[in-house]
C-alpha cells in the first residue's frame, strides 16, 4: 500500500502575496483564504496617518486592494483589477488593527466582481468593490 504526501506546494495566493512587497512592506498579514475569499489585516502605523492624523486613505484602500487581489487570484490564473472604487466610512487612526474581508460576488467569462469591507473591530471603516479581469494566456483566443 503506497500513501501520497500532502501537496505542500504553495497555491496562487500564497505564491501571489510572497512576491508582494508592497503590501507586505506595510505589514499586511495573509490571515486566512479559499476559493474567492480573502482575510488580510494591518495595524496602521504613524508613518500612515495624514495631517488630520487619521489614516490615509490610500493606505485604508491598498489594504483592501490586496484583499480584493488575493480572492480573485484564488482561482489560479493571473488576475489583476479591471477598476475599484471605495467607500470611506470612518475614520481609523495610528495603533488601529483593520482586517480587510474580500468575497467574490461574482464571475462571468474573465471578468468578476468582488466586494471587501475593512473594519476595526465591528465597526465598517470602508466599503471596496473591485472588478477583475483575467489575463489571457499566450494561446488563448481573444474573448
Amino acid at each position: 500500500m503506497t500513501t501520497q504526501a500532502p501537496d505542500t506546494r504553495p497555491g496562487p495566493v500564497e505564491t501571489m502575496f510572497a512576491a508582494d512587497e508592497a503590501s507586505r512592506g506595510l505589514g499586511i498579514e495573509l490571515v486566512e483564504h479559499g476559493e474567492g475569499t480573502a482575510v488580510l489585516r494591518m495595524t496602521v502605523t504613524a508613518s500612515q496617518v495624514n495631517g488630520h492624523r487619521i489614516a490615509h486613505g490610500g493606505y485604508v484602500f491598498l489594504l483592501a486592494d490586496s484583499a480584493f487581489a488575493c480572492a480573485c487570484n484564488s482561482h489560479g490564473p493571473v488576475t489583476v483589477a479591471a477598476g475599484a472604487d471605495i467607500e470611506f466610512i470612518a475614520p481609523a487612526y495610528e495603533g488601529d488593527v483593520l482586517v480587510a474581508t474580500a468575497r467574490e460576488r461574482v464571475r462571468f467569462g474573465r471578468s468578476g466582481v468582488y466586494d471587501v469591507s475593512v473594519v476595526r473591530g465591528d465597526e465598517v471603516i470602508a466599503e471596496f468593490r473591485g472588478r477583475s479581469r483575467t489575463l489571457r494566456t499566450q494561446n488563448e483566443e481573444p474573448q
